[in-house]
């Protein structure tokens, strides 16, 4: 990979920076992703970085998708955060066949969204599971095209499938999202455009190559270096550009506030020394 190509998805993101922030007022009144920004994102890629190259997918470097997602959250949290979160859950992907992961993974506008696992369980059924129960946070689900949950399994004799370790399996059953009940519950006083509500389903038939579980490394199916991370790394790394480029974007705000303002009886912000060491110091970090 040129190093040219390994910079597109960065440039990508700043190139988007301006929309971003024309839309930011409307995606925190909705708590959602406006429409048309949804489509530039998609055709800029941003939500398809981490996906496998299998299902169409770019399959880039973390560093290089820790700084895109950084830029789009330095222009608004929440769709740094929605983009983060897709892409995290397609490392989902390489643990599926190959055709159910181009099934939920394929389509350009390909999304998925799910919510921490709980106490839900699923029960064990001929072809694969009957699922039932409520999860929450499930962060850009207004905008997915396929929903996931995760739980604990339910054999037919009525005990919990257990691991080689001797612990309930925790597995990962994928569905498309008209398939859930989405609850509008989402209400904070910050990065409401994240939509990061919750769902249910009810006796719910997922059919086994829909499903899959993480534990076991010897069942991915990629072998390439990016799935080699640890998931819970990547996710973190994500998350955590999505806070550091929250910090860069209210440092760029308080700049050019800085340039401008005058509070009654000091000078210029902008010509304060301990201003400016003060900007400085984050800016260099």
């Amino acid at each position: 990979m040129n190093d040219v190509s390994r910079a597109d998805p960065v440039r990508r993101a700043r190139d988007l920076a301006s929309a971003i922030g024309g839309a930011a007022d409307e995606i925190e009144r909705t708590r959602r992703i406006t429409e048309p920004l949804l489509e530039e994102l998609h055709a800029a890629r941003l939500f398809r970085m981490l996906y496998p190259r299998s299902v169409g997918g770019d399959e880039v470097e973390p560093a290089i998708y820790i700084e895109a997602v950084g830029e789009l959250a330095r222009a608004d949290g929440s769709v740094g955060w929605c983009v983060s979160i897709a892409n995290s859950i397609g490392l989902f992907a390489p643990y599926l066949d190959l055709e159910s992961a181009r099934t939920v993974f394929g389509p350009p506008r390909a999304i998925c969204a799910w919510g921490p696992p709980n106490d839900c369980r699923g029960i064990a059924v001929p072809g694969g599971y009957r699922v039932s129960g409520r999860w929450d946070f499930a962060s850009g689900c207004r905008h997915a095209t396929w929903m996931g949950a995760h739980g604990t399994v339910v054999e037919p004799d009525g005990s919990l499938r257990l691991n080689d370790a001797g612990r309930p399996v925790i597995r990962t059953w994928l569905f498309p999202v008209d398939q859930a009940k989405l609850l509008d519950n989402w209400g904070p006083i910050g990065l409401r455009g994240t939509a990061s509500e919750s769902y249910t389903v009810e006796d719910l038939f997922v059919p086994e190559e829909f499903t899959g579980t993480r534990e076991d490394p010897t069942l991915r199916r990629e072998p390439g270096p990016l799935y080699a991370f640890p998931q819970q790394t990547l996710y973190s790394v994500g998350i955590a550009s999505v806070a550091l480029g929250i910090a860069r974007g209210m440092l760029d705000a308080f700049v050019e506030l800085a340039q401008r303002k005058t509070p009654r009886g000091t000078g210029w912000l902008a010509g304060n020394a301990v201003i400016q060491a003060e900007v400085a110091r984050p800016a260099a970090i």
